[in-house]
């Protein structure tokens, strides 16, 4: 009599890290994970890296953002800039799995204060272009691993925006006023919740301070900002 093998489904295929390349049992090896994505001190409030024992940043003690909080898992450096490249850029999706498990192991202790997931969504024109959002792809990963909802119609980008990290930094915010609203008809769906917005990269937050206006002129009870990495300040580079 044959033994029963396992399903297909439980089994671990090994493939090549998308950092190191070397074969592995995950998609990120745990070598990398422990080297590149060790947790670090972050302001509680917009991510930027900080010293160990502060919680605050100055620019957020001067000027607090609009959004409760912010976490990011690792900076934009290397040898995340060029997976997240690599994943928004170039069709690889196949990265997505694994940059999600590393927002999601950063997020964990935070799920319990979020009603519901939703990407900083594309223009249509932008969607087509690429493909997917890949802020969409991050969310449904992530809210499969913490148990919790998301969405990808209810918060929209309504204005066609620049690529905001081509432009000078003080002229992010004009360049992203107004661009999102919740959808109409999803409206309920914000109102009185706690809600994560993710993304992909936060470099001066301009674009998720603008998606958490309009979250709360929808009626969100509070807005967090998951973003899977947090561009360092110049001088931190």
């Amino acid at each position: 009599m044959h033994a029963l093998r396992p399903p297909l489904s439980t089994l671990h295929w090994p493939s090549r890290c998308i950092v190191c390349r070397q074969w592995s049992d995950a998609r990120c090896c745990g070598d990398c994970v422990a080297r590149f994505a060790a947790a670090r001190p972050r302001c509680v409030r917009c991510a930027i890296a900080v010293p160990q024992g502060v919680s605050t940043c100055a620019d957020c003690l001067r000027a607090p953002p609009p959004f409760a909080a912010a976490l990011a898992a690792v900076d934009y450096a290397f040898p995340w800039s060029d997976a997240i490249a690599a994943f928004k850029f170039a069709g690889g999706l196949d990265r997505a799995p694994a940059l999600a498990q590393l927002l999601a192991a950063a997020c964990r202790d935070a799920a319990a204060g979020v009603d519901l997931l939703l990407p900083v969504p594309l223009a249509p024109r932008r969607l087509a272009e690429r493909g997917y959002n890949q802020a969409w792809e991050l969310a449904r990963r992530v809210a499969h691993r913490l148990a919790l909802p998301a969405r990808f119609d209810v918060l929209q980008r309504w204005i066609e925006t620049p690529h905001v990290a081509e432009l000078p930094r003080e002229a992010r915010a004009a360049a992203v006023r107004g661009a999102f609203g919740v959808e109409p008809a999803q409206a309920h769906r914000v109102r009185g919740r706690r809600i994560a917005l993710v993304d992909d990269v936060m470099t001066t937050g301009a674009t998720v301070a603008e998606a958490t206006r309009a979250l709360h002129d929808a009626g969100a009870a509070e807005v967090q900002v998951w973003a899977l990495a947090r561009t360092p300040r110049p001088d931190d580079a």
